[in-house]
This record gives C-alpha cells, sequence and structure tokens, in this order.
C-alpha cells in the first residue's frame, strides 16, 4: 500500500476529479477577459512601456481579478477594479526593485567608442564652422543658415527672403565654395 506523500494535493485532485474540471470556473469573467483585453493591455503598457511587462502585469492582476471575482458586487465597475489592480501591482513590482550602489575611489569613465568623435573635436570643428559662415556675405550667410541649418527648401528659403528659386541655387552654391576652401575647414576633413 503507497501512502501519498501530500496528503492535501492528493485529496484536491480527487476532488477535481469527483466534481468536473470547471467546478470553480466562472464564465462571465472568461467573457469579460475575452471583451475587455485589448482595452486593459493598452492599460499595462502605458504603465510598463514594455510589451511583454504589460502583458505579465495584465496577466497577475487578471489572476487577481479572478480571485476576487466573487466579491466585486458591481460587474459594472469592473474596468476601474482592473485598472486598479493594475496599478497596485505595477507599484508593489516598482517599489520591491532593488537599486544597488557602490561606493568607488574613482568614477569609472566610458571608454571611448572607436569611430566616435570626441566631444572637444566636435566643438572645435562647430565653432570653426561658424567662424567661417560669419565670413561669408550677409547675403549668403542667410541662404546658407536657412537651408542648412533651419532645413528650409530651396522653394521656401526663397520666399522668405523674397528672391527667386534661382538665386537661392546659385547663391548656396557660392556659398558652398567658400566654405570648402576656408583654412579652418580645411584641416577638419
Amino acid at each position: 500500500m503507497t501512502t501519498p506523500v501530500c496528503t492535501s494535493a492528493s485529496d484536491a485532485a480527487v476532488s477535481a476529479r469527483r466534481t468536473g474540471p470547471n467546478q470553480r470556473a466562472y464564465p462571465s469573467f472568461a467573457s469579460y477577459v475575452m471583451a475587455r483585453q485589448p482595452v486593459l493591455l493598452r492599460t499595462a503598457r502605458s504603465l510598463t512601456g514594455n510589451p511583454s511587462d504589460a502583458e505579465d502585469l495584465l496577466q497577475t492582476a487578471l489572476a487577481k481579478t479572478y480571485v476576487a471575482w466573487e466579491r466585486i458586487e458591481d460587474h459594472r465597475a469592473l474596468d476601474g477594479y482592473v485598472r486598479r489592480a493594475l496599478l497596485n501591482t505595477r507599484t508593489s513590482q516598482w517599489r520591491k526593485r532593488r537599486v544597488d550602489e557602490f561606493v568607488c575611489d574613482e568614477l569609472p569613465e566610458p571608454e571611448p567608442v572607436p569611430g566616435e568623435d570626441d566631444p572637444a573635436e566636435r566643438q572645435a570643428l562647430h565653432d570653426a564652422m561658424w567662424r567661417a559662415i560669419m565670413k561669408l556675405p550677409a547675403r549668403q550667410r542667410a541662404m546658407v543658415v536657412l537651408r542648412y541649418y533651419e532645413d528650409l527648401s530651396e522653394v521656401q528659403t526663397a520666399e522668405v527672403l523674397g528672391v527667386s528659386v534661382g538665386t537661392v541655387k546659385s547663391a548656396v552654391s557660392r556659398a558652398l565654395g567658400k566654405l570648402r576652401e576656408d583654412p579652418e575647414l580645411v584641416l577638419a576633413r
């Protein structure tokens, strides 16, 4: 004769076989979940920002709702109940998050990435470019700034300055030629 190791688990299995697997199932809960799942999933995504975490969060909140299904008196307020479960579950997850801080003598500096410019070099190039642009005549400078810094089209630049599109094209072409010849910018190439 064999004795079950866990009597409560074996008793539950025997009673489940006698009463049927869906003894405690709530058909109204299943229909609610089928109808409202997309809306509730959007709410969960707005709380987490990650689709996978949102699905886990919604599943946890729906499990809590299922357990309390008999106690919920007004089934017209189910969305509010589930949203509150979503929010409470997310808050609990956030509070349980562990942040480790380590004290060290030196601040860790990120390793330079090959091919990435040095910020000081980028700033020096930026300054050199503005000095070269400031050497241009006022009309060419305005056209270059509107075309390349303000990202306007040739037509829009022409409208802003009250000139023809051809004037913008030729002036910008001459200005770019002068910028290519600038001695400060030659070193940057």
